[in-house]
């Protein structure tokens, strides 16, 4: 089946599945608020834009009861649900390097190796497992034997964070409870159907929309990207079903090894869900959980595209 027709087709039956939870009296009462998850994307460096989500999201107050994250978006998500406050995380992003998690390494199955990516969680992190979390987190890897998507909900954070941020051909595979894992990517590029699957009523999705190379390939790095960029791509159509509001950064001027530049990657996240806080201020008032979902035709801001509610 063409990529095209699949995504419209899980379109479709995202649409009907929602349709029929609310029919079923699945939306939330109106004398509650509903559930809310963030769906953390990938992006390499280009995620340090989610700290800019998170930041927002916490000074309007708007409750986060559940986080998904794929590779850097698992590793934003478990440092943030495990108590490190946005502006810390500012701080430490403000200092992080490529050299801090990943070491070149001679293999045949990767240019490098994150396990450096160990030794920085234990110093950022303030649990150690999934269970004293302050805020349930799904971290997304992807079995490279199977290609299965496989969601860690439970037991030890930082395996499962290196295994979801184990980018093909750049990163050696990861070994927990012994399968072979890779970057999360593979399976959900922004994992939004886990949050459903956690519980979450209304899913904000971040999109790092942004390709690797601007111009012919000038390394291997930027040839295996920008394959994995187009991909991302034209299966969108996959995960946005489950996705309410979809938030994207405006991160196409950034280099996907960008680290030094932290404080306008952050910004560019905090620009994004700015746009989207008069949709999601419509879920916390009690009156407006009763409504219709908002038809997807309204024009949106360009940070910002609202599907509907679930």
């Amino acid at each position: 089946m063409e990529v095209g027709k699949l995504s419209k087709l899980a379109r479709s039956l995202g649409a009907f599945r929602r349709e029929l939870n609310r029919v079923a009296g699945a939306a939330p009462p109106a004398d509650r608020v509903p559930g809310v998850g963030v769906a953390l994307g990938g992006g390499f460096a280009r995620g340090l834009a989610h700290i800019g989500v998170l930041k927002v999201l916490e000074e309007e107050k708007i409750p986060v009861n559940f986080i998904a994250g794929t590779s850097v978006g698992a590793l934003i998500g478990a440092v943030y649900a495990s108590g490190v406050c946005p502006k810390e995380m500012e701080e430490i992003a403000g200092l992080i390097r490529f050299r801090d998690f990943a070491r070149w390494t001679l293999s045949r199955l990767g240019f490098a190796s994150n396990d450096r990516m160990t030794g920085m969680l234990r110093r950022c992190l303030k649990v150690k497992t999934f269970e004293e979390l302050r805020v349930p987190l799904a971290v997304i890897a992807t079995d490279f034997i199977s290609g299965e998507p496989v969601i860690f909900r439970s037991g030890e954070l930082i395996g499962p964070v290196r295994a979801s941020c184990a980018y093909p051909g750049m990163f050696l595979p990861v070994s927990v409870n012994g399968r072979t894992l890779v970057d999360g990517m593979l399976a959900y590029s922004v994992p939004t159907t886990p949050l459903r699957q956690m519980g979450a009523e209304r899913v904000l999705a971040v999109y790092l929309k942004a390709h690797w190379a601007s111009a012919g390939p000038r390394t291997v790095f930027e040839v295996i990207g920008q394959c994995f960029s187009i991909a991302q791509a034209k299966m969108r159509g996959l995960w946005q079903a489950d996705a309410d509001v979809i938030m994207e950064p405006e991160v196409q001027e950034f280099a996907y090894d960008a680290f030094d530049r932290a404080p306008a990657l952050i910004h560019a996240g905090e620009v994004a869900v700015r746009h989207a806080l008069p949709q999601i201020r419509q879920w916390l008032a009690p009156a407006a959980l009763a409504s219709p979902p908002v038809p997807t035709g309204q024009p949106q801001p360009a940070a910002v595209k609202t599907l509907g509610l679930a």
